[in-house]
């Protein structure tokens, strides 16, 4: 079975689908898989990594501000139509799946015309414009949250949950081991804050206002990452060298910070909700303002709609970001509330769902 996979961008694409394409892999040795990405993106790194083959696209978003960069869009469109086309006459798949992320369209709409079977996988709860055009092409949508019959066509639609990182769950971490990494007591709560492998600067903002709060609350441990753009801004301010808060640029044992953490402050990417969904992590998010159709705000809403996590409007993050968390990490009843409502959102096994009905797509396919 020959099956193409695209998707970055941004961690939340590139990983479940590498996340999925692990699971083909493991159900289906003899398969041969392709990933198809967008030059110059995190894909191009991390899924050659994950040992799969993958091809770059000249192609990226469209800004809506007017910038020299949208005049060299239609080239990039053309030119990234014209590699799809020859990547599936030479790569000839049975199926062709998108992640999202600025390669999935070309690649997809390319192999519809060709009347390749295809799969959408749509990790928010407000889907992009790529996928709302290309679901009238796709024979099916896998869709990570309920009610999308709003957006796609009911009859396509399937219910799967987003692939998370196996990772986080490696060897089951205890607290104690995670605490002794982190250089951290025990016997305190800890708050787990970040905003992505690059940091987001009003979360980062936020925690250097507070930093007379946080000198009254030792009896609070904070675990918090900057991200790799913003250490100099912020590494030596003073909340970070507070004894008891560990900040750090980047945290790679991410199984590690979700195991000690009582409470999380974070963005809220599709990716991130259903690695706290799957961990049963009290959280309170802080959307991002700077993404597509305000996706992350309508990812939190989602679960503040179900009381399973609380959210903070990223313009209200200095005032609010400090206070709420440590009323919720001091309040007990509340956040065994916020754990078990956002742990009956999580769905484990996405990737075997999806995986599944990729395979039984092709399979109707190859025996025609």
């Amino acid at each position: 079975m020959r099956i193409i996979l695209s998707g970055g961008g941004t961690g939340g694409h590139v990983f479940p689908a590498i996340a999925t394409a692990t699971v083909l892999k493991d159900k289906m040795p003899d398969a041969n898989l392709l990933f198809v990405g967008a030059k110059g993106k995190i894909e191009m790194e991390k899924v050659p990594k994950a040992g799969f083959p993958i091809k770059g696209l000249w192609i990226s978003g469209f800004h809506r501000q007017l910038t020299f960069r949208n005049l060299l869009f239609p080239v990039k469109l053309i030119s990234s139509l014209v590699k799809a086309w020859w990547i599936i006459r030479q790569f000839k798949p049975d199926i062709v799946v998108g992640f999202g992320g600025f390669a999935s369209g070309p690649i997809l709409d390319v192999a519809t015309r060709f009347g390749i079977p295809a799969i959408i996988q749509e990790q928010n709860s407000y889907p992009g414009v790529t996928n709302r055009l290309l679901a009238r092409k796709v024979a099916k949508i896998c869709v990570a949250y309920p009610e999308m019959q709003r957006w796609f066509p009911l009859e396509k639609t399937v219910l799967t949950g987003n692939p998370v990182r196996k990772d986080l769950l490696r060897g089951n971490p205890d607290r104690a081991t995670a605490l002794q990494y982190f250089g951290l007591e025990p016997g305190k709560p800890v708050l787990f804050v970040f905003g992505g492998s690059l940091g987001a600067k009003s979360i980062n903002e936020a925690m250097a206002a507070n930093v007379a709060l946080l000198k009254q609350r030792t009896d609070v441990q904070v675990l918090w990452q900057m991200g790799s753009l913003y250490v100099e801004d912020f590494g030596a301010c003073e909340t970070a060298l507070l004894p008891h808060v560990k900040a750090q640029a980047f945290i790679d044992r991410m199984d590690l910070a979700y195991a000690l953490a009582d409470v999380v402050v974070c963005r809220s990417g599709a990716l991130t909700i259903s690695e706290l969904c799957l961990l049963g992590k009290a959280a309170i998010f802080i959307p991002s303002p700077n993404v597509a159709e305000d996706h992350q705000t309508k990812n939190a809403q989602a679960l503040v709609d179900r009381q399973a996590a609380v959210l903070i409007k990223d313009a209200d993050a200095k005032e609010k970001i400090m206070s709420e968390a440590m009323a919720l990490i001091a309040d007990e009843e509340r956040k065994a509330s916020l754990r078990e409502n956002i742990r009956r959102l999580s769905r484990p096994e996405a990737s075997e769902s999806i995986a599944n009905e990729i395979i039984a797509l092709a399979r109707a396919k190859t025996s025609k």
